[in-house]
């Protein structure tokens, strides 16, 4: 059997994007990749990025938010940062690394679970399949 590619999905603070794209890229492929994400100043899940995955039949809640410095001995193959500022603090990981961009917008409103603001996570989550589906569509080309 050929060995799982690892990817780590990494944003500044590890509590939405990244772990939105964790939750997703596992729920639609964990045949295929060891998943994980990180933050450059991790804190903690956001508990609208647990509610609006939870609507997808997607359970983040038991995610932790890691600092990316834990992963730069994990032989990861793929990393992709899915903020700008994450692509621009992001280390260099030895070895032979795909690195790959994703601006996504940040759904990030303050730590409150405010109703209103779920409609912004639901985004993120559209913008992160999309990218997620052409991610998937290329490795089936190779």
């Amino acid at each position: 059997m050929e060995k799982r590619q690892k990817v780590l999905f990494v944003c500044t603070g590890n509590s939405c994007r990244s772990q939105i794209a964790e939750g997703l890229l596992r729920h639609l492929a964990n045949d295929r990749f060891d998943v994980y994400s990180a933050g450059s100043h991790p804190s903690r899940v956001h508990p609208n990025a647990i509610t609006v995955m939870k609507e997808l039949n997607i359970d983040i809640s038991g995610h932790t938010s890691d600092s990316i410095h834990q992963y730069l001995d994990k032989g990861i193959d793929i990393v992709i940062t899915v903020c700008d500022n994450a692509d621009q603090v992001c280390p260099n990981f030895p070895g032979n690394v795909e690195r790959l961009h994703w601006s996504i917008d940040d759904p990030f409103r303050g730590w409150d679970s405010d109703p209103s603001h779920l409609n912004n996570f639901r985004d993120t989550i559209k913008d992160v399949k999309d990218n997620i589906i052409t991610f998937l569509n290329q490795r089936e080309d190779q």
